[in-house]
């Protein structure tokens, strides 16, 4: 029989780098914040991410801890998650006093569907604004193009709420 370890919430939220605003999320954000953080255990992965998924993960799903922000009305922190043919950064804003989730969005990654490759990259500045930038094409032949894009505004209210703008 194994014994599992028991993480505190603090522990957890330890394992994200405390981020300084503006703040860029992009394809590459990754690979930096993997060589400056500890591998999350199996332990907080079950007890502090599985419930902000609803359980959708299977054996080849991967996270790692990027960021956190801490304000006296809310905790946010900024996740990677990693599928076959997709991952996404998750910006989730949760309630300081009981760590329940007040709001999740996903604001950035890669995503594979049909034979059509989105890519999308993240802003966030001072205010808590999040600026996100998307672009499709066919992934056979990939290449950006401005025209194709699209822009999305988010707000993090006073309380947590990710609002669209």
């Amino acid at each position: 029989m194994t014994k599992r370890t028991i993480y505190s919430r603090v522990q957890f939220m330890d394992r994200f780098i405390e981020a300084e605003l503006p703040l860029t999320i992009g394809q590459d954000t990754v690979a930096a914040i993997s060589k400056a953080t500890k591998p999350l255990p199996p332990e907080m992965i079950d007890t502090y991410l599985l419930p902000l998924e609803d359980g959708q993960v299977n054996e080849f799903t991967e996270f790692i801890a990027c960021y956190r922000l801490s304000t006296e009305a809310y905790d946010a922190i900024v996740y990677w998650r990693a599928d076959l043919l997709q991952y996404h950064y998750a910006f989730v804003t949760l309630d300081p006093k009981t760590g329940e989730m007040i709001d999740r969005r996903v604001i950035a990654g890669t995503s594979y569907v049909d034979g059509e490759l989105t890519q999308s990259s993240a802003a966030i500045n001072e205010e808590m604004t999040i600026y996100v930038v998307s672009g499709q094409g066919s992934a056979a032949d990939y290449d950006y193009k401005a025209s194709g894009s699209t822009a999305t505004r988010l707000q993090v209210a006073e309380g947590g709420k990710i609002m669209e703008v």
